[in-house]
């Protein structure tokens, strides 16, 4: 397999959408810096950016983790779970899991146990080990859902949103219009008691896909 220096700014946004922890919070203010250091985004993203950092900074931490799962937990339609929001039938979401994890494998990521893939920030620290041009391509393969979530956090009015944003900045290709409203459409409306119901997907290093849905 081929290695690249590690992108800073995947990493560091994957760390941002990631659950908030006591070290995620020590880090906010290294995080502007590098991110500002390898400026691989606009200045404009770097300055929402900057404004999530500081809202947060003036948090606690248990304030934000709370936050952290109303949003993106309770709600499909800011899930940051790909998959989510193109693979509503259980079955066809579980191979496509399968199919993702194995995508990693190949390429030489290894995922910890209970670690979903298409999880936004599991991607995004994949795509920190490509080439800045094939994470960019890369990206553009998800960059319609992406702007699907985008578009929630917009609604909300959530801070959040500028996360997404950059993130979407970082394609290759811009999201098309048509396509989001259209996951938006087709998008089933997340029954938590429905989906906690069913059998959870789990990944491990030895087994491929256990009680998959």
């Amino acid at each position: 397999m081929e290695e690249f220096k590690m992108i800073k700014t995947y990493k560091i946004i994957s760390l941002l959408l990631s659950y908030p922890s006591a070290g995620l919070m020590d880090f906010l203010q290294e995080a502007e810096k590098e991110l500002s250091n390898e400026a691989l985004l606009s200045s404009k993203k770097l300055e929402e950016i900057k404004q999530f950092i500081r809202y947060f900074s003036k948090t606690e931490l248990i304030d934000w983790q709370a936050e952290y799962v109303q949003l993106f937990d309770n709600s499909r339609s800011a899930s940051l779970h790909l998959f989510e929001h193109v693979k509503s039938d259980s079955k066809d979401r579980g191979q496509a899991m399968v199919d993702m994890l194995e995508f990693y494998r190949e390429n030489g990521l290894q995922l910890s146990v209970n670690e979903l893939p298409d999880y936004l920030p599991v991607f995004l620290e994949f795509l920190s080990s490509r080439s800045v041009e094939k994470a960019a391509e890369l990206l553009g393969g998800t960059v319609n859902i992406i702007a699907r979530i985008h578009a929630a956090l917009e609604e909300k009015k959530n801070i959040y949103r500028h996360i997404l944003s950059a993130v979407i900045s970082l394609s290759s290709v811009k999201p098309d219009v048509k396509v989001t409203e259209a996951i938006i459409k087709n998008e089933k409306p997340l029954n938590l008691d429905a989906e906690y119901e069913e059998l959870p997907l789990e990944f491990g290093t030895d087994n491929t896909c256990i009680n998959c849905k």
